[in-house]
């Protein structure tokens, strides 16, 4: 995804944090949770504390006061009934959207491209120059630093937003500090019970190609020009989330990895209590030890001095290789 741009609850009592108030609501209530609307100003409904919440089309962060069948006062005047895949604010219907899946599904209809004859032309073509001095890159096997950090390297395989695979392996490389940090942050969480569970790190510049030629122009806002590079290919870009060291499963967070919406914003109103307080959680262990969050995605981190480093063109298997 362009380094540039842009349903239930789990107990928080480990992670240091208040349990939020039970969420009673119907399922209806819980399934109007959601974004409707235009894609370009989206009107969210979402939860704060056991209550529904509402915000654009002129509100912002307004609760929703039950009236019973599906009828909401708005603090501060107006009504909202919730409807079958709508919902009509003040006499006014909005439907429904994922906008991410809308997104993902219209470029991966697009996408016509053969994975090996992309990857060949991909590995022919030329990085950009660049000037200055920059630090030696030495990158390192994140698992190999810190053993319980998990992979789940979408680009490995199919399940991205693309819809094909982009790397030769599954694997998760990083500068040695940026992987040092990471393994002292993944050993911090689990004191609140959670692990870290990367998607991406560094990322070779040819993949970066590969995103640009397979995308359709008319997506391409959502990817890096490969003519300036993206942050991944300097590896300090680590692209990544919190799973439960109870479970072993991912927690839930305010949005899907590398979806394309407004929900993926660092800073997104909506949601659940329990998703934005996991991204929160995340967040402050990440910031604490050098990284910064990308404002246009959550589970994107870059690294302290990460500009300083050149752009990075040796595949997995090369660095696996030594």
């Amino acid at each position: 995804m362009r380094d540039l741009a842009r349903r239930s609850f789990l107990a928080l009592t480990a992670a240091g944090l208040a349990a939020p108030a039970a969420f009673a609501q119907s399922r209806a209530e819980q399934a109007a949770i959601g974004q409707y609307g235009d894609k370009a100003a989206p009107f969210t409904v979402f939860e704060r504390d056991g209550a529904l919440y509402i915000d654009g089309e002129g509100f912002k962060a307004a609760r929703l006061n039950a009236l019973g069948g599906g009828r909401y006062a708005i603090a501060g005047g107006g009504e909202l009934i919730l409807e079958a895949g709508a919902v009509r604010l003040n006499g006014k219907v909005l439907a429904f959207h994922d906008f991410g899946a809308e997104v993902e599904a219209a470029i991966r209809k697009a996408v016509r491209a053969d994975p090996a004859l992309l990857r060949q032309r991909a590995l022919a073509a030329t990085p950009p120059t660049e000037t200055g001095d920059k630090l030696a890159s030495d990158l390192v096997d994140v698992t190999t630093i810190t053993p319980g950090i998990k992979l789940d390297i979408r680009y490995a395989g199919a399940n991205n937003f693309m819809g094909i695979p982009l790397y030769e392996k599954s694997a998760a490389y990083l500068q040695r500090p940026a992987a040092e940090a990471l393994g002292r942050i993944h050993r911090a969480l689990a004191a609140k019970g959670y692990g870290l569970l990367i998607h991406d790190a560094y990322r070779p510049w040819f993949v970066t190609w590969m995103f640009w030629e397979a995308t359709p122009p008319e997506a391409r806002i959502f990817v890096a020009d490969p003519a300036q590079g993206s942050r991944h290919n300097r590896g300090c870009a680590v692209d990544l989330t919190l799973y439960d060291l109870k479970t072993g499963q991912p927690v839930e967070m305010p949005s899907r990895y590398d979806e394309f919406s407004t929900r993926a914003y660092a800073d997104f109103v909506g949601g659940t209590t329990a998703q934005r307080a996991l991204r929160g959680v995340l967040r402050e262990a990440m910031e604490a030890d050098g990284f910064v969050v990308l404002p246009d995605e959550w589970w994107h981190f870059d690294y302290r001095d990460y500009a300083r480093y050149p752009i990075g063109t040796r595949t997995f298997t090369q660095l696996a290789a030594g």
